[in-house]
């Protein structure tokens, strides 16, 4: 019989609950037995959201929570202030050991800074990176990190490409991932300060296969599996890469409407070209882990409906399964020490 994987939810976080993040847990716990989700939030909210949806009782459990931290409240503040929040009580639970992970669609803020200040760093780990999973030609990337440490040192970026190398071949199941750097170009001078400086630590760092640079329109292709940066650039790549995704695929779908012969021929094209979008549909690889606390903290999007919330919840069980904090800790912090 499998462990159970125990997963708290902010039920009110993001721009589409609690339903869609509602829905979202009871499609997970319908698809993994596995699975126990405790719903944080307004419990009435909640319930009434529940009352919509056919599930194993037992699977989901309601814990409340009357306070909602904001978007726009400052992240410090808001976590100090409002302890009876979603997100400060779904976090205690993770600290407390009542939950394996957490995952929110509210404020990436408050989720980070709660992360740390409650859940805590593994010892030796200098800046948790966050750490989303890409769509490339080859399959998923991941990219370390896209919005957590806006001014990172060289030391952080060996460390972030260590944690990626872990959960890329422990969890996604690539055997001896290829970190790449991001640059602005292939050869090794080239770059800003940071780049420079942490380029010959990770050539001669022995416990990742390190392949150099890599430039930003390299990226979609699958060339490295661990993509490390500072946050400030990560963000700038996430961002404009699902910008460029969305009007790519507007543009298909209203090129495939203009007149009847282009109507015929999306008919013809319709089911192959699915398949092929929807490998490129970041939504299917759940949320963010931010790697290197002592539990699992996952953030999805903002505007994340049911299907990412349902796959950032099941992301928790392979990252359980295979002991990641336990492996981080085995292969940096007492490395380290």
């Amino acid at each position: 019989m499998q462990e159970t994987v125990k997963v708290a939810v902010d039920a009110m976080g993001g721009d589409n609950a609690p339903g869609e993040i509602v829905k979202g847990a009871v499609e997970a716990v319908n698809e993994r037995q596995e699975i126990k989700v405790f719903l944080v939030g307004q419990e009435q909210k909640i319930k009434d959201e529940l009352a919509k949806h056919t599930y194993k009782e037992s699977q989901i459990e309601i814990v409340n929570a009357d306070e909602i931290i904001e978007t726009g409240e400052p992240p410090v503040m808001a976590i100090r202030k409002k302890k009876n929040s979603s997100i400060v009580t779904a976090l205690n639970l993770v600290k407390n050991e009542e939950a394996d992970a957490f995952v929110s669609a509210g404020s990436s803020g408050a989720v980070l800074v709660g992360g740390q200040l409650i859940v805590g760093r593994i010892k030796g780990v200098e800046r948790p990176p966050l750490a989303p999973l890409i769509p490339t030609t080859q399959g998923v990337s991941l990219l370390i990190d896209c919005g957590a440490n806006v001014d990172a040192r060289c030391s952080h970026l060996v460390q972030f490409a260590k944690m990626g190398s872990i959960y890329m071949e422990n969890v996604v199941g690539i055997k001896n991932p290829k970190v790449a750097i991001v640059n602005i170009g292939a050869e090794e001078e080239k770059g800003n300060m940071l780049v420079k400086e942490t380029y010959p630590l990770l050539k001669n760092c022995p416990d990742i296969n390190f392949i150099g640079s890599i430039e930003a329109r390299e990226i979609p292709n699958g060339q490295a599996d661990v993509i490390v940066c500072e946050a400030f650039v990560g963000n700038v790549i996430l961002k404009l890469y699902e910008g460029v995704g969305a009007a790519l695929i507007g543009k298909v779908k209203s090129g495939m409407m203009t007149n009847l012969r282009s109507k015929i021929g999306a008919l013809l094209v319709k089911p192959a070209l699915k398949e092929t979008l929807k490998s490129f549909d970041a939504s299917q690889y759940g949320g963010a882990p931010l790697l290197g606390l002592k539990g699992l903290v996952v953030k999805t999007h903002g505007s994340s409906k049911a299907i990412e919330v349902k796959n950032s919840i099941i992301q928790c069980i392979a990252f359980k399964e295979q002991k990641i904090n336990e492996k981080i800790m085995l292969n940096i912090a007492l490395k380290e020490e």
